[in-house]
């Protein structure tokens, strides 16, 4: 899944990519309102974690505007701002989590494992499909009690079409996400890994939508 960090803190934001991709997110790491972009592409990103004091602006208008823009992707204040009506005024505005600086890296990852799973309407931290359970803070996934042996590709993939089960994922969304750093898969690629994916969890499971894309089978 793919992050988009906003911290203009130089060591702050090197050590949240760093453990951001230890634990197998791709993170795309801004340091201004001015590079944001202004509304982010849901179609690429999971979540946001955002700074409320920018060099050249405030989070907190950033994250107003983005939910007025119709953004509905988890959002996580990290800020060092104490008072309650700051807590208060960020969660009316829309964030998902609020985080206080200094804060210990392995909560705040705890809590965007959180967010990520209420917004993928799991309970846990095993996400379960009927008789699929998919762990994918621990990058594992079972058929019943059997574990699967899929490749990093293709638990990525699995994992994509997870967090929207039974909707379906155009095939340019899951391919700009499969590689969100840089280009798409093409096409060939994409169905190539689908086949094999396929091919381990049950032909049955993700079924194609002509034209447009692919749906996984709660």
């Amino acid at each position: 899944m793919h992050i988009l960090l906003i911290e203009d803190d130089l060591d702050l934001g090197q050590a949240l990519l760093q453990a951001l991709q230890l634990d197998g997110f791709t993170v795309q790491w801004l340091r201004s309102v001015a590079a944001t972009p202004p509304v982010p592409d849901t179609n690429e990103i999971a979540a946001v974690l955002l700074d409320l004091t920018l060099p050249d602006g405030q989070g907190m208008a950033l994250l107003r505007h983005w939910r007025r823009a119709g953004l509905a992707v988890p959002v996580i204040v990290i800020t060092a701002r104490t008072a309650l009506q700051d807590r208060l005024d960020g969660l009316d505005a829309g964030a998902d989590d609020y985080v206080l600086k200094p804060f210990h890296v392995p909560e705040l990852l705890s809590r965007l494992h959180a967010v990520l799973r209420r917004s993928a309407r799991q309970a846990c931290e095993e996400w379960t499909l009927g008789t699929l359970r998919i762990a994918p803070r621990r990058h594992e996934a079972w058929q019943g009690d059997a574990l699967l042996a899929l490749s990093p590709r293709e638990f990525r993939l699995l994992v994509e079409l997870a967090r929207e089960p039974g909707t379906v994922v155009a095939k340019n969304v899951l391919a700009q996400r499969l590689e969100p750093l840089g280009d798409a898969l093409d096409a060939a690629t994409l169905e190539v890994h689908i086949s094999n994916l396929r091919k381990k969890i049950g032909a049955q499971r993700v079924v194609t939508v002509r034209g447009v894309g692919y749906r996984l089978q709660p």
